[in-house]
């Protein structure tokens, strides 16, 4: 029998809880709690071939009829969108739909980092050496899943924000500084949903993902990694070097619950004590790009 325990989020807004609404759910939980999906977890998950054939078809004109269909079930706030739903001649032109200039304010503060993308928010000030659990009893390693770099960022402090099918699914720099390095490594493409995590795949150091390291002007070098998850048809990096500013755009997902990993050296940040707190007791909290995410430590403070 499937766990149908809820996944409950707390709204950084109002600081309620609330139930998520999860796109899918049945499929999900049949595909990880159920033993007899087994084979076919293999088959969907461990191979690109079915979710490059999933993300065509959210390519084409014929995908345009579930986008109302989505909005609705979501309750997604059109009223932000760039362009007005009509425009989008597929579900993926909606699905990587650009918002309009004022619909994500942020402070210019420099010593302040925000959030890269709208999601659901987990933090860890203080790794252990290389492991953190986002959900009770599955710790994850960041040696397997930025091989080559992890021992710089040992003890330092990450932050995951898991995006839904109802974001917003452009994602930002939380800060300004200067690209030093870009790679994509090759994966799985594992649902990055609390209920496959809980299940036990590694999404983190099994799945599709890229990784850039940024050296900051106020918070030492951070590392932004892209984690793809199934039925997405890519993840998209627009800014891959050079000098970049706070908040502007890195890139985009297309269609499929994807997730955004920030990773920071030991004493450089500290992060709002409302997703500390959030996280302690293993609560995501919904945030929203360029709301406040932690602050720079200044050396001698």
């Amino acid at each position: 029998m499937a766990n149908k325990t809820p996944i409950i989020v707390i709204d950084r807004e109002t600081g309620e809880p609330f139930e998520e609404t999860v796109l899918g759910e049945k499929w999900i939980r049949w595909a990880y709690q159920d033993s007899r999906s087994r084979f076919l977890e293999r088959i969907l998950f461990r191979s690109p071939c079915i979710s490059e054939l999933v993300g065509k078809w959210y390519d084409s004109s014929f995908s345009k009829g579930k986008i109302d269909a989505v909005i609705e079930e979501l309750s997604i706030d059109v009223d932000e969108f760039a362009q007005p739903k009509e425009s989008y001649r597929s579900f993926n032109e909606f699905f990587t739909r650009q918002l309009k200039p004022d619909a994500r304010p942020f402070s210019t503060n420099p010593e302040l980092l925000v959030s890269p993308a709208d999601g659901r928010v987990l933090v860890f000030p203080t790794l252990d050496e290389d492991t953190f659990a986002p959900v009770k009893g599955h710790p994850f390693g960041i040696r397997k899943m930025l091989p080559g770099h992890a021992d710089r960022f040992a003890n330092g402090a990450l932050a995951i924000v898991r995006l839904c099918p109802a974001d917003y699914h452009r994602y930002h720099f939380p800060c300004a500084g200067n690209i030093t390095e870009y790679r994509s490594i090759a994966g799985a493409l594992h649902s990055v949903n609390p209920i496959a995590l809980v299940s036990g795949p590694d999404v983190f150091g099994d799945n599709k993902r890229s990784y850039t390291l940024i050296d900051t002007d106020h918070a030492g070098t951070l590392c932004f990694m892209e984690i793809g998850a199934f039925g997405v048809g890519g993840i998209v990096n627009t800014r891959c070097a050079g000098h970049v500013e706070k908040m502007d755009e890195k890139g985009y997902f297309k269609f499929g619950g994807s997730t955004v990993v920030l990773l920071f050296e030991p004493n450089r940040i500290r992060f709002c004590e409302d997703l500390v707190t959030n996280s302690r007791t293993g609560r995501e909290t919904l945030v929203k790009v360029g709301q406040p995410l932690a602050t720079a430590i200044v050396p001698g403070s």
